[in-house]
């Protein structure tokens, strides 16, 4: 770590110390996580904000140019949470104007419902068809009650009556009791599936709940089946109903779906820049730390001299190069280059001045002189093989 840097965060510390308040300052909440993270815990005296103003805004750190661009990054990423969080606000669905009135639910206990299992003799059957007689004379009479009373005399002796079970159903609408209806209707619907009775009574008991969408099912069916006026004066009150809600229940469908979709693309966004930008950052690291090495050159030999050794010194170095490069090129003259190597055919070639000043390039020469042996992991790279074969080609000398 850099000397000076490291005597930033020794006078950093030592601030810290006699002030602890200084960890308080907002820009200073990520350290204060860090430290938090690992068990510390700060002291009362470090939220006494007293004279800690002053203090904490004398001390500034010095950021590398790197270092600023992480952090607008970062605050480029919280910015974008922060806008996220604005658009994943729950969507509130506003109220249904709905027409008609509902009445309230019927919470009687269950009506005596038939014992499907005992045997309908015609006897039965004859007396239950009496009892149903009576039980259509008190409801002219208006007496409900009493209609209730023979028409569950009549279940009983015909528990496998649909229509015994329908009517019973009929009644409990005029009687305001659409559960009671409701689970008439389904038992005269489990005998009989086809029953137009059945599907009316309970489209009816549902249309008085505000079960708009479930009447208007039951009936339609109920008028396929059997069709009469009662039915459809009903059906002109609940679907109106219906397709309000049918319509509200789709909006909101696709706002939740549009929401979704907008989550998964930031989401996906905020991978992508994530990704670029820790790639931009380690591209940066790469060549801040080539071009930071002793004695280096960027885009060329150790040693430097950028646009080629000093003065061209056409024809060669004098006397060349005693002992050449240690250990040169794989593959080319055991002992180093010859002291009489000419560089004015590396100098004079286009081509490989080009290459020079290609920082991958220059990576792979510079991987190669330290190390000849990491030749072969160039040898595939299309790019660096033909040049690293061209400089041993003009190492190895005339032959």
């Amino acid at each position: 770590m850099d000397a000076s840097k490291v005597n930033q965060l020794r006078h950093f510390i030592e601030q810290c110390k006699s002030n602890p308040s200084i960890l308080t300052d907002p820009s200073l909440s990520f350290f204060r996580d860090y430290i938090e993270s690992l068990g510390a815990k700060l002291p009362p005296s470090a939220f006494d904000h007293g004279g800690s103003d002053s203090k904490s805004k004398s001390y500034v750190v010095e950021e590398s140019d790197d270092d600023m661009a992480d952090n607008e990054a970062t605050q480029g990423n919280v910015d974008e949470e922060e806008e996220e969080e604005e658009d994943d606000d729950e969507i509130i669905e506003s109220d249904i104007e709905l027409e008609d009135e509902v009445v309230e639910p019927d919470n009687d206990p269950p009506q005596k419902m038939g014992d499907p299992s005992v045997e309908v003799t015609d006897e039965n059957r004859d007396a239950s068809q009496a009892a149903k007689v009576k039980a259509m004379e008190a409801i002219s009479e208006g007496n409900l009650e009493e209609a209730i009373e023979h028409l569950t005399e009549a279940i009983s002796l015909n528990p496998i009556s649909a229509i015994m079970y329908g009517t019973r159903a009929s009644v409990y609408i005029k009687m305001k009791k659409p559960n009671a209806a409701i689970r008439d209707a389904n038992a005269a619907l489990e005998i009989n599936p086809d029953s137009a009775k059945g599907y009316k009574s309970r489209g009816i008991a549902r249309a008085m709940l505000g079960q708009w969408e479930e009447a208007a099912k039951d009936l339609h069916l109920a008028s396929k089946l059997d069709y009469d006026e009662e039915i459809n004066a009903v059906l002109k009150k609940v679907e109106p109903n219906a397709h309000r809600i049918e319509e509200h229940r789709r909006k909101y469908e696709r706002l939740h779906k549009e929401r979704e979709e907008k989550k998964i693309e930031r989401e996906r966004q905020r991978r992508r820049a994530k990704a670029q930008a820790a790639y931009e950052k380690a591209k940066k690291q790469e060549e801040s730390s080539s071009s930071r090495k002793p004695g280096g050159m960027p885009s060329g030999f150790p040693g430097g001299m950028p646009g080629g050794f000093p003065g061209g010194m056409p024809g060669g170095f004098p006397g060349g190069m005693p002992g050449g490069m240690p250990g040169g090129f794989p593959g080319s003259v055991p002992g180093g280059v010859p002291g009489n190597m000419d560089f004015s055919k590396i100098l004079n070639d286009p081509e490989l001045m080009a290459a020079f000043s290609d920082p991958e390039i220059m990576a792979a020469l510079q991987d190669v002189m330290k190390n000849p042996a990491n030749l072969a992991k160039h040898q595939a790279n299309p790019k660096v093989a033909p040049i690293i074969a061209k400089m041993m080609g003009k190492f190895a000398g005339p032959k």
